[in-house]
């Protein structure tokens, strides 16, 4: 019987070859966020789906499935809803901070590493002329990695 495996051969027409499509692109992750909860309570999953798709009203709709230990994926059919989405941060259920990451292409959601997120910080009582782009990424990269700085006084 080994004799018979060894000299097995398959002929040139039944061999599958698979032929990758060139120039086209994997868009399965597209308008998809990952996410997790900062929490080591139990999530009800049944009543975070129905609160987060009220909560967001999606004109194009949203499929929120888990991914994994404490990770769920966010997919959205309209890129305005993502994007709306995504610049809302942050965002809560429960009292408990979801934090978001997009999704790189080629990238498994369930390695993406999920510990930070966007913030606002409103500075208060600074006196007059202090607060210019300087002194805000001073206070950002105190805090954390400073990223834009919007002055209300200037916008009025």
């Amino acid at each position: 019987m080994e004799d018979a495996m060894a000299n097995l051969k398959l002929l040139d027409d039944e061999e599958e070859v698979i032929h990758e499509v060139a120039g086209e692109e994997s868009f399965i992750f597209q308008f998809c966020l990952v996410g997790r909860y900062l929490t080591d309570s139990v999530v009800y999953f049944p009543s975070l789906r129905n609160t987060m798709a009220d909560l967001w009203h999606p004109i194009g709709g949203i499929c929120i499935t888990e991914a994994g230990e404490k990770r769920y994926l966010f997919q959205f059919f309209n890129v305005i809803d993502f994007d709306r989405v995504k610049i809302g941060t942050p965002w809560f259920f429960n009292n408990h901070l979801l934090i978001l990451q997009t999704i790189p292409e080629g990238v498994n959601p369930s390695t993406i590493d999920l510990k930070f997120t966007e913030f606002w910080l409103q500075v208060h009582d600074l006196p007059p002329g202090s607060m210019n782009e300087s002194m805000a990424k001073q206070f950002g990269n105190f805090c954390g990695e400073y990223l834009e700085h919007r002055n209300t006084m200037e916008s009025r």
